[in-house]
C-alpha cells in the first residue's frame, strides 16, 4: 500500500463528548441543565479513579455529550478548556439560549459573527468559555470575528453576514 492509500484509508473518529474537571459538581450540574437545557443521564463515583462524575446530554440517543468531574482544584486561577461548543438549528434558538444562559448565571457574554456561523459566547461558573452557534451557508477564512447583534432581525443578520463574506473574499 502506497502512503496515498494508507492515508485515505486513515480511520477518522468524530469528536462525540467532552469532560470538563470542575470544583462544585452539582452549581455545574444546575447550570448545565438550566442554561442549555441538558438531562442528567448517569451520575455517580468512578470506578478507575475515585472522582464524582456527572454525565449529562441534549440528546436522547446519545448517553452523555458532556462529562462533568469533580476533580478541579479550588485554588485554580482559570480554566485550561478553550471552549465547549453547543450547537442549534436557529436564530431564536440562538437568542433563547442566550437568555437561558444569562439567567442562569452566565458572564462574559458577548455576541459573534464568524461568517460561516453565528456564535454566543459565554463562560459557565466556573470561568470555563462555553460557544452556542449556529452554521451559515457562507463560507469565511477562520480565524475571524466581527460583532454579533441578535437584537437585530433574521433579515438584518442574513444580509449583513453575506455582504461581510463578499467584502472579505
Amino acid at each position: 500500500m502506497n502512503a496515498m492509500a494508507a492515508m485515505n484509508a486513515m480511520v477518522r473518529p468524530q469528536l462525540s463528548h467532552m469532560g470538563i474537571y470542575v470544583t462544585d459538581l452539582d452549581r455545574m450540574v444546575t447550570f448545565y441543565e438550566r442554561a442549555l437545557g441538558m438531562s442528567v443521564t448517569d451520575r455517580g463515583m468512578a470506578m478507575m479513579f475515585p472522582v464524582e462524575v456527572a454525565f449529562l446530554s441534549s440528546d436522547p440517543k446519545q448517553h452523555h455529550q458532556l462529562a462533568l468531574a469533580k476533580r478541579r482544584p479550588a485554588e485554580a486561577t482559570f480554566s485550561t478548556v478553550m471552549q465547549a461548543s453547543f450547537k442549534v438549528g436557529s436564530l431564536d434558538e440562538l437568542r433563547q439560549t442566550r437568555e437561558q444562559a444569562l439567567a442562569n448565571g452566565a458572564q462574559k457574554l458577548r455576541g459573534m459573527n464568524h461568517g460561516n456561523s453565528w456564535s454566543v459566547y459565554f463562560d459557565d461558573p466556573e470561568g470555563n468559555t462555553v460557544e452556542v452557534y449556529l452554521d451559515t451557508p457562507f463560507h469565511m477564512a477562520q480565524p475571524f470575528a466581527a460583532p454579533l447583534d441578535l437584537d437585530q432581525s433574521d433579515d438584518d443578520i442574513w444580509r449583513g453576514t453575506e455582504l461581510l463574506c463578499r467584502q472579505r473574499q
